[in-house]
């Protein structure tokens, strides 16, 4: 286990500014085929063989999003699920939205 998939997404009560670059570019090496969008966002692309497998995939992020209370946006069909993650409160990233790809990575 990663040491950003051991720690626990904690929610933003607003009011905070987004991670600036320096702190983004301690944090992404850590994460694996990641894609850091404009600052923003996450995102990474999966691909499966089949639409079954891309639904069970999204069903388990369903899940650890529940338990961590902390939402991505998800795009998927036949063979392919797209997982978009950032702080809606703050359009932006924090820590959590990192913590919870490494998490999304581990399932």
């Amino acid at each position: 286990m990663s040491e950003l998939a051991s720690k626990q997404c904690v929610p933003c009560r607003g009011g905070v500014p987004p991670l600036g670059a320096d702190e983004i570019a301690k944090l992404s090496p850590q994460l694996k085929g990641w894609e850091i969008i404009n600052q923003h966002h996450l995102q990474k692309t999966y691909r499966f063989s089949n639409f079954r497998e891309s639904l069970e995939f999204v069903n388990r992020v369903g899940n650890l999003a529940e338990d961590q209370g902390h939402h991505p946006d998800i795009c998927f069909g036949w063979g392919i699920a797209e997982i978009k993650i950032w702080t809606h409160k703050i359009n932006g990233l924090t820590e959590s939205d990192f913590i919870l790809a490494a998490k999304i990575d581990e399932l």
